[in-house]
C-alpha cells in the first residue's frame, strides 16, 4: 500500500532566506527519512510529496494515493497546519492525523482553551489580545504567561515570558504582536510541574501511550520550556517518568481534552496547556519517541500504531508486519 509523505522541510526555507526561529517547527531531513523507513518496516511504501506547494502540483498532474502521512506544519497564517488536510479533503484523500478544523483550532491556543474548557477539563484563566489597545482590559492577577496565540516549538517564549506587573505586560505584549503578527494569549502563570502525555488512537479507541515531566534548569530562560530550551534541550532540560498518582491525573486530563478537540491517530498533549496534534516525530529529539521510548515502545513501533488506527478509522484492513511482532 502506498503512503503519500507530506512535510516542510527546514533547510528549504532557509535557503529562501527565513530566520531560524522561523522555521523552528520544520522538518530535517533525517526525520523524514526516519518515518519513511518506519513505514517500510511496517509493511507500506512511503511515497515523499513535499509540502503543499508540491502537494499542488502533483494533485494537478493527477497523482493520487490512497492514505497520504502529513506531517506538514505550513508557515504562513493561523490556519497554516490545516492547509495540506484541507486539500487532501477537497480531493477525498484520507490522511494520517487530525482534520483541517482540528488542526485550525488546535493551533489557535485561545480557541482550544475554550473548548476543553467547555468540555470540563481544567485550564488557567485567559485572555487573547489583538491590539495594543487592548491591554488595558486585562483582568486577570499577576504573574501572567505571556506566549503568541498560534506559535510552535516555544516561539515567542523565553525568559521575559513570565510578567509580574504592568510595566512588563505592557512591554512583553508589544514586543510579541510587532515581532509575531498575531494574537498574543495572556494566561494565568501556572506555577506547577509540567507533564507531556502521548496519545494514540481517535475517539474512544484513544490510549495513553507514556508521559513524562518536563525539568528544565533555572539556568535556561529561568526554567521556562522555552524556544531556546527546546533548541539545546541536552543541556538544560531532563525528562523524567511520571509517578503513580499524578499519572491518573495527567491521564484523565488529556484524554479529555483530545476527546474534546477531535483529534485523531496520535499526538502529544501538556496538561493542559495546550496540545500538538501534529507533534514532532524526530526519532531522537523530539517529545513524542522520546515519552514512548520512556514507555518501552520502539520508533517503528510509535508509527505502526499510528498507521493502525488511520487504517481502522478509513476503514483499510492490512495484515500485521510480522518483522515487528
Amino acid at each position: 500500500m502506498q503512503i503519500g509523505l507530506t512535510y516542510d522541510l527546514k533547510q528549504r526555507y532557509l535557503e529562501d532566506g527565513y530566520a531560524p526561529w522561523e522555521v523552528a517547527e520544520l522538518d530535517a531531513p533525517e526525520t523524514i527519512d526516519a518515518i519513511a523507513t518506519a513505514l517500510q518496516r511496517n509493511g507500506f511504501e512511503p511515497v515523499k510529496i513535499g509540502n503543499v506547494k508540491d502537494l499542488v502540483q502533483a494533485l494537478a498532474t493527477g497523482r493520487r494515493w490512497p492514505l497520504v502521512f502529513n506531517i506538514a506544519e505550513g508557515l504562513h497564517g493561523l490556519c497554516r497546519e490545516a492547509q495540506i488536510p484541507a486539500l487532501l479533503d477537497a480531493y477525498r484523500i484520507p490522511y494520517v492525523f487530525s482534520d483541517s478544523m482540528t488542526l485550525a483550532i488546535t493551533l489557535h491556543k485561545a480557541l482550544a482553551k475554550s473548548v476543553v474548557r467547555q468540555h470540563g477539563v481544567p485550564t488557567a484563566d485567559y485572555c487573547l489580545i489583538e491590539h495594543v489597545e487592548e491591554i488595558d482590559r486585562i483582568d486577570l492577577p499577576f504573574p501572567l504567561f505571556i506566549k503568541p496565540v498560534g506559535g510552535g516549538t516555544g516561539m515567542g517564549i523565553d525568559g521575559n515570558s513570565i510578567v509580574s506587573d504592568t510595566y512588563q505586560l505592557y512591554a512583553q505584549v508589544r514586543r510579541l504582536l510587532s515581532a509575531h503578527n498575531q494574537p498574543v494569549l495572556v494566561e494565568t502563570y501556572l506555577s506547577g510541574r509540567e507533564f507531556t502525555v502521548g496519545i494514540v488512537g481517535t475517539a474512544d479507541s484513544a490510549t495513553v501511550i507514556g508521559m513524562m515531566e518536563i525539568v528544565v534548569d533555572r539556568s535556561s530562560d529561568h526554567g521556562v520550556y522555552s524556544y531556546t530550551s527546546k533548541q539545546q534541550y541536552l543541556s538544560c532540560t531532563r525528562y523524567q517518568p511520571v509517578s503513580t498518582e499524578i499519572a491518573g491525573l495527567c491521564k484523565e486530563a488529556a484524554l479529555g481534552a483530545w476527546r474534546a478537540l477531535g483529534c485523531r491517530d496520535g499526538a502529544g498533549i501538556v496538561n493542559f496547556i495546550e496540545v500538538n496534534p501534529l507533534a514532532g516525530l524526530h526519532p531522537i529529539d523530539s517529545d513524542l519517541p522520546i515519552l514512548a521510548t520512556m514507555a518501552g515502545v520502539s520508533y517503528d513501533e510509535l508509527i505502526g500504531m499510528i498507521m493502525a488506527s488511520a487504517c481502522e478509522r478509513i476503514g483499510v484492513h492490512r495484515e500485521p508486519n510480522l518483522a515487528l511482532a
